[in-house]
C-alpha cells in the first residue's frame, strides 16, 4: 500500500469511528424507540466499516 493509500484509509478509519460515536450518543438520547433502535444500527453499521478497514491495515 502506499503512503497515499494508507493516509485515506486512517482518514476514513477517524471518520468511521466518529459516527460510530455520535449515532452511539443520538441513541442514547432518543426518547422515541424507533430512532433509537436506528441510531443503534448505524452506529452498528458503521462499526462494521471500522472493523472491515481496520482488518486492511493488519
Amino acid at each position: 500500500m502506499t503512503r497515499r493509500e494508507l493516509q485515506a484509509l486512517s482518514q476514513q478509519l477517524q471518520e468511521e469511528k466518529a459516527l460510530v460515536e455520535t449515532f452511539k450518543t443520538y441513541a442514547q438520547r432518543c426518547e422515541d424507540p424507533q430512532l433509537r433502535i436506528k441510531c443503534e444500527q448505524v452506529a452498528a453499521k458503521h462499526q462494521e466499516h471500522y472493523n472491515k478497514l481496520l482488518h486492511h491495515l493488519s
